[in-house]
């Protein structure tokens, strides 16, 4: 739970929260209730789960009329840079226990909580606003509460801007308190079950600016469209609105009972997690045809494959959710094609992208962490070990990208000129940042540790995993300092070495099930990485030493993507670095209090911050570290839940 109170910033008002509701839709916006990106929405619902994703309610103009005062409820920021109304000088605390929960204090009569959640039941987004009285209030007359929605009707990715198509035209449902627009034919019809009455009055709020696309370089002026106003007595009744989107009308007979039902099945939902961690990693786990998949953050990404195979580590299988972890597997592995995965599935269910060289390596970890929970029936596990067997039998034999193990060392290579293919995958045009053609440090960790696992259950993997292990410890330790090349052979050139200075050396030592160093070279690893990467939020991606580095993600698209991997520092990372910490030294009560402090506390601290109750995807690799990227990555929440679960392990076991 994350509870801000006053004396407040901008900093904290512009804090995000997020609710998802499991089918690729979310709500989304600040504790100021100021809309700082495209992407914040009271309703924004997947058309064809979990793509197609367009924005249907963007926000609302809500506030209280009572003895000829108008209090505001909601803030908004028109271009160039105007706030109004300001809502936040009556703000007098935001909690997200048990959801997004506002209380505004604007005099002694006066106190108002809002809150806003999404059932997951029934994708529905319901906005209900009470009248707390108080003694001084007891005598006092008509409290009304005004709301204007208001409306686009456009892909997630877009801005919306006055026209004269947009539809105002309102329909009322079987019950009075049902209103429905469909701004755009081709689009859901948007519904509005309240306990309020509707009053028709279309109208255009023009040049809301969006101040984090701003600061991104893009476009960031939209033009809304509102086509009435509900109006609500508080001092008769709590207010309710609940907005849905579907192709035919549901009418509840009383809006509040309804809102009522679906905030007691939310809570109990939410209840039923064992911590706050877990409660936050089911915003990503959401529903692909038939099956699951995990989206990689919240607001614009969708599933990716080798985020859902990190992510899942923690998110499902160290988190105990074993059913969802099975049906991703299952569902990822139809998706097979010449040994390769997918390392997306773009919007709008198109051809899946296959370009990437660790995505079905990072699979494998991932199926090798689910069987050893032994929840899977024999059924499931041979499908699995076919679907390892065919990645591993691709990769040996030569697959696209001239991703082939090497005859001559048994290690795994892969690239080609204009494509990105390692996790560091930052592209700008035609400009990859950072191509690491050849054989990149991580990937033979994965490779390595991929042949290990397929050989617990046939033996014809091993010789290939010896001869990659040895080869690994004799090409890619560094004589003069002990720690690891980032890639070697680069551009496919026999010999040449890449000594910058990247977390991806870690692997070798954490992260993965077996390690490949030990002693003195594991621990020159780790102190390096520790010495020269290591922030409060992350690893940094390169070394402040090195003349590429760039400690700040700012500016636009272009500069942020030529720092995404050249310095910005990234919170997953974590994960495999405190296994590789305690691996080096020792798992101790001590040493893992240390690790605890040290490393993870920070990340506790920033779950306050930025995305709250999440984690960043990103930071910048200069102090003060500010958070950047996505707000809520998956990532970044399920290396954490993975450490945790192996820090608790330990703990059990005394070790």
């Amino acid at each position: 739970m994350t509870r801000i109170e006053r004396p407040f910033d901008m900093t904290r008002l512009e804090d995000e929260w997020l609710e998802a509701d499991g089918f690729g839709g979310f709500a989304s916006g600040t504790v100021g209730t100021l809309r700082t990106r495209r992407y914040h929405a009271l309703l924004l619902t997947a058309t064809r789960a979990p793509g197609g994703r367009v924005v249907l309610v963007n926000g609302i103009e809500a506030w209280l009329e009572a003895h000829g005062e108008r209090y505001p409820l909601s803030m908004q920021r028109y271009v160039p840079d105007v706030l109004y109304p300001d809502a936040a000088a009556n703000l007098l605390d935001f909690t997200t226990e048990p959801w997004p929960t506002w209380r505004f204090q604007f005099n002694t009569e006066t106190l108002v909580t809002a809150e806003v959640f999404v059932s997951k039941a029934t994708r529905e987004t319901v906005l209900r606003w009470r009248w707390q009285r108080t003694q001084a209030a007891s005598q006092a007359g008509a409290l009304t509460l005004k709301v204007r929605p208001l409306l686009s009707g456009r892909d997630y990715h877009a801005l919306h801007h006055e026209n004269a198509a947009f539809d105002f035209s309102a329909q009322a449902g079987n019950d009075a308190g049902c209103v429905s627009w469909q701004p755009y034919g081709d689009l859901p019809r948007i519904h509005a079950t309240t306990n309020g009455v509707y009053t028709h009055a279309p109208d255009w709020y023009r040049n809301f600016c969006y101040v984090r696309e701003q600061e991104r370089g893009l476009d960031f002026s939209e033009d809304l469209a509102t086509p009435g106003v509900f109006s609500f007595n508080l001092a008769d009744a709590d207010a309710v609105m609940i907005l849905s989107a579907s192709d035919t009308t549901t009418a509840h007979a009383a809006a509040s009972s309804h809102a009522d039902q679906l905030a007691g099945f939310e809570q109990q939902r939410r209840n039923a997690f064992g911590s706050r961690l877990q409660r936050s990693a089911d915003a990503y786990v959401v529903q692909r045809n038939e099956g699951r998949t995990i989206l990689a953050g919240f607001p614009w990404f969708t599933d990716w494959g080798r985020d859902t195979f990190i992510a899942m580590r923690g998110l499902l299988i160290a988190s105990g959710r074993l059913d969802a972890a099975e049906a991703i597997l299952l569902e990822w592995s139809e998706t097979l094609s010449e040994g390769m995965l997918p390392n997306r599935f773009p919007d709008y269910g198109d051809a899946p992208e296959y370009n990437s060289v660790d995505a079905s390596l990072w699979f494998i970890v991932a199926v090798y962490d689910y069987l050893a929970t032994s929840h899977a029936s024999a059924a499931t596990t041979k499908r699995l070990q076919q679907a390892v067997e065919a990645i591993l039998g691709g990769y040996t034999q030569g697959t696209r990208f001239n991703i082939k193990a090497s005859e001559e060392d048994g290690l795994l290579c892969a690239g080609v000129p204009g494509m990105q293919l390692t996790w560091m995958d930052a592209k700008v045009g035609d400009w990859v940042v950072t191509p690491r053609i050849g054989k990149p440090v991580e990937v033979q960790a994965l490779w390595i540790n991929a042949l290990r696992i397929a050989a617990t259950w046939n033996l014809k993997w091993q010789p290939l995993a010896e001869q990659a292990s040895q080869a690994f410890l004799k090409r890619f330790i560094d004589p003069s300092t002990q720690t690891l090349f980032d890639n070697v052979d680069v551009d496919h050139v026999t010999g040449t070495v890449d000594r910058s200075i990247r977390p991806n050396q870690i692997f070798a030592v954490g992260g993965l099930p077996f390690a490949l160093l030990e002693g003195a070279a594991a621990r020159a690893v780790v102190d390096q990485v520790e010495a020269q990467l290591l922030t409060p939020l992350g690893l940094r991606t390169l070394a402040p030493s090195d003349p590429a580095y760039r400690g700040r993600y700012s500016g636009a698209p272009y500069e942020r993507d030529g720092a995404y991997h050249q310095g910005t520092a990234w919170p997953w990372l974590l994960g495999p670095f405190v296994e590789a910490w305690l691996r080096v030294r020792d798992t101790s009560p001590d040493s893992r209090r240390e690790a605890r402090t040290r490393f993870l506390d920070p990340l506790y601290t920033h779950f306050d911050h930025a995305g709250l109750d999440h984690i960043s995807e990103i930071a910048d690799g200069d102090a003060p570290h500010a958070p950047a990227g996505t707000p809520f990555q998956a990532w970044s929440l399920g290396e954490l839940l993975r450490i945790e679960h192996l820090l608790a392990g330990l703990d059990r076991t005394g070790a």
